[in-house]
């Protein structure tokens, strides 16, 4: 990794018939925003010029073909293509999508090569992004092919932190992915995490129940006696602060949550609706788990309000600045793993 003083952030622009384009665009009309990081934005400056002057947004943007004409203290748009793109705000289309997954795929490859530090990706239509070379469900699964490592959606708002062990998948599938092999795999995942992205040395992590009441010992399903409590009570062993499982209901109901660095929910809707409702519009999703980082806002295209203007985009800049600060936080891991002793000098 190189000095934190200029830290590199790509953007995939994401759907642009969203509000993508427009939250990238609003996030840097603040130019103290410029002073923390170098953006690149992966597009066309065709296209996002089009976008700034359709939103009144008043931003200079630098065009290039290369990613090494990126300058400090500029908003840099990539080229990745030249062609004009009709915009339809609201609108699901196939050849917008495919303009998506240009972006991601050239985002992904400098980050893969070192010449971006961080990747924020704005939000993608999950439907029309699929094609014969890219059958992923979102960017998490299709990061964890590209990256090195076991990745994890972890989505992040100050001291609330929510992991899951299955994201994206059908409700009728979900029990029977959730294996002791899993479990022990997202675990291991999120607890390096929290050590090395988020400076917690001995984190506690709680895990949510399968079944309603975590199956009321058996009554209403029995995966939790038989898969999840000797998972977690052999990870224990091992000298990690893991507790569980607690029944989902009334976990966040009575503030327990907060005596955790990490709760892991069983499935998507059990960990996102409770997060979303205390968090919506300053959470962060962060793809924990691989070695390199990306995060996005906690939320989707709102084809509902894009092109009115009506964007907010208050979780992407929460998502730009998180993204640095866990740069950082590896950074510093790093140093002290390189010479601990040395480190502890400091300190003292």
């Amino acid at each position: 990794m190189k000095k934190e003083e200029n830290i590199i952030v790509g953007i995939s622009i994401g759907d642009l018939n969203g509000i993508g384009a427009e939250i990238v665009l609003k996030t840097f009309e603040d130019s103290r925003t410029l002073e923390f990081c170098t953006p690149v934005i992966f597009a066309s400056v065709k296209t996002m010029t089009f976008l700034k002057n359709h939103f009144k947004i008043d931003v200079n943007l630098n065009g290039i073909n290369d990613i090494k004409q990126n300058l400090p203290q500029k908003i840099n748009v990539l080229n990745v293509w030249n062609e004009h793109v009709k915009i339809d705000f609201g609108k699901e289309d196939f050849k917008i999508g495919e303009f998506a997954i240009k972006s991601l795929e050239a985002a992904t490859k400098a980050l893969k090569e070192g010449s971006i530090d961080v990747l924020v990706t704005a939000p993608i239509n999950k439907h029309n992004i699929q094609s014969d070379t890219f059958k992923f469900p979102g960017h998490t699964n299709y990061l964890e092919q590209e990256l090195e490592g076991n990745s994890l959606m972890l989505m992040v708002a100050n001291k609330l932190r929510v992991g899951l062990l299955t994201d994206h998948v059908p409700v009728k599938d979900i029990a029977a992915q959730i294996t002791p092999e899993r479990i022990k795999e997202k675990i291991e995942t999120i607890y390096n995490s929290l050590q090395k992205d988020f400076k917690i040395r001995k984190p506690k992590i709680a895990v949510l129940g399968i079944n309603p009441h975590t199956g009321d010992n058996g009554v209403i399903g029995k995966e939790d006696d038989t898969v999840l409590r000797p998972t977690l009570h052999e990870i224990k062993k091992t000298g990690k602060l893991v507790y569980g499982p607690y029944a989902a209901d009334s976990f966040f109901g009575s503030n327990n949550y907060t005596n955790f660095d990490a709760i892991i929910a069983s499935y998507h809707d059990q960990g996102l609706i409770p997060f979303k409702t205390l968090s919506f519009g300053q959470g962060v999703n962060y793809t924990a788990g691989l070695n390199k980082i990306r995060t996005s806002p906690d939320h989707g295209t709102a084809f509902e309000i894009a092109g009115k203007n009506l964007a907010d985009n208050s979780s992407f800049k929460e998502a730009v600045y998180k993204a640095m600060e866990i740069f950082k936080n590896r950074l510093e891991f790093e140093e002290i793993s390189k010479n601990p002793l040395k480190f502890n000098q400091k300190k003292i």
